[in-house]
Formats: C-alpha cells, sequence, structure tokens
C-alpha cells in the first residue's frame, strides 16, 4: 500500500465517523493498528510512513537473504519506494540482484535503497561530519539514510579536534545547517565541539573505533552524553541509520524557504 491508498483509506474512515457509522475511538484504533501484513517471521508496517513522515525500514542484520527478498517483494507489491535496508551483507546483495531487486548498494556503509524514487527534491540542509576517516561507514549510514529521505546532506570528514583548524575552516557550513551529525570514537569530542559553535540541533553518533581503552565505543558514548555543549543529544554506538534518521525529521520541521 502506498502513501497515497493509506491516506485514501483515512478519509474513507473519518468519513464514517463523520456520518455516525464508527465511533472516533475506533477509528483511531484501526488507524493506529492497521494495516499491516503478517508474514509468520515479519510484520509489514504500512502506515508507519502516516505516523512518522517515513516508510518502515528493514534491518538486515542476521535476517536471512530469502527473507530480506520476501519482506522487499511484499513491500514492492504494495507501491512502496524508497526502501532502506540497513546493515546487509554483500550475499544478500548479490542474491537480491539475482532476483532482479531495483536496488543501490553502498557497500562502505553496507546499506541499500530499494526502488529510489529519484523525483523526490532533497531540501534544508543536514551536515554529517566525522572525527576520522575511520568512522566514515557510520558517517555514510547517516548521510545515505537522510539523502534517501529527502534531505540536502553535506559530508565534512576528517575534522576531529586533533586539528581543530580543519573544522574552523567549516564554520560557514555548519553554521548554515538544520541539524548536524557529529560522528566520532575516541574521546568523542568533535560533538561538544560543534556544540559550542552552532545553534542548531547536534546528532552525536559514537563509533566503536578506538584503542583498547575505547571499550568498543563506550568511552565516546559517555563523553557524548556528558557534553556541557547545550543542544546535543545521543544514538547509540555505531548507530549511523538512527542519526540520520533523526537529523532528517528536524531538517524537515521548518517550512522551506
Amino acid at each position: 500500500m502506498n502513501k497515497a491508498n493509506a491516506k485514501e483509506q483515512i478519509l474513507k474512515l473519518l468519513e464514517l465517523v463523520q456520518n455516525g457509522q464508527i465511533s472516533p475511538s475506533d477509528a483511531l484504533l484501526k488507524m493506529q493498528v492497521a494495516p499491516f501484513e503478517d508474514l509468520g517471521y515479519a510484520n509489514i508496517d504500512y502506515h508507519r510512513s502516516l505516523r512518522q513522515g517515513a516508510g518502515e525500514i528493514i534491518y538486515g542484520q542476521n535476517k536471512t537473504s530469502e527473507q530480506i527478498r520476501d519482506i522487499l517483494s511484499n513491500m514492492l507489491a504494495n507501491g512502496l519506494n524508497n526502501i532502506i535496508i540497513t546493515r546487509i551483507s554483500e550475499r544478500s546483495i548479490d542474491f537480491l540482484i539475482e532476483q532482479k531487486i531495483d536496488l543501490e548498494y553502498y557497500s562502505i556503509a553496507k546499506l541499500a535503497v530499494v526502488n529510489r524514487d529519484k523525483t523526490v527534491k532533497k531540501v534544508g540542509s543536514v551536515v554529517v561530519a566525522s572525527a576520522g576517516t575511520s568512522d566514515m561507514p557510520i558517517c555514510e549510514e547517516a548521510a545515505i539514510t537522510a539523502e534517501a529521505l529527502g534531505s540536502k546532506v553535506t559530508r565534512l570528514y576528517d575534522v576531529g579536534v586533533s586539528g581543530i583548524h580543519r573544522l574552523l575552516s567549516k564554520h560557514n557550513t555548519l553554521a548554515t545547517a538544520r541539524a548536524i551529525v557529529a560522528v566520532a570514537g575516541m574521546d568523542g569530542a568533535l560533538a561538544s565541539v560543534i556544540g559550542g559553535l552552532v545553534s542548531c540541533p547536534i546528532i552525536a553518533a559514537p563509533t566503536s573505533v578506538g584503542y583498547g581503552s575505547n571499550f568498543s565505543g563506550l568511552s565516546a558514548l559517555l563523553a557524548m552524553l556528558n557534553s556541557c555543549a547545550n543542544g546535543v543529544s545521543v544514538v547509540n554506538i555505531d548507530n549511523g541509520f538512527g542519526a540520520g534518521y533523526i537529523a532528517n525529521r528536524i531538517n524537515k520541521m521548518e517550512s522551506i524557504k
């Protein structure tokens, strides 16, 4: 079911309420729980775009290639496009290509976009900044997610605090952003520094990049959670998708001029 059809169903439901054929509470229940498709191992939510502004995302890790194919086939049959699959293996990508699935695969981010609608106009300004080149997989997961959802994205990579002049040289780009994703491992300091330079919301994404005392990203996570800069929120370790998704929603909250 595409977004337009879902809206038509809701309008019909509202007409039933207006005509007294169904109670408001019953109509609300129907809108909250339907429609979804039960595949036995997955329940595909076709009203998510109406509730959250974007359709359901497929988390590819630990799913079989056949499960991903069947979920995609159901979503495509119901008119969905710009379907994002995160943490998908190259083996599953090869399988989907053999099945003639129309997809774009981004190997660094381990992310795919299926049935991309190339007519979608990208709006606003999201900046994805990384402390180091080693953080790029998480950066790309965030950037491609935001782009697939309709945001203009600018990438600023390898601008960490060990050479802070690199970051400061990009101040104009940072200052005009509507949302910034700050991706860093090691000491996780990038988010606090950016937080002291700009007025827009910052989504800090800690990565597992770092030496032993980094504790696989825990030190960066705790540093970001304890940031003294205002306007910094934090996603989980290596959660580039979550950071890009939130940045897109913030970016689209303001009217585009």
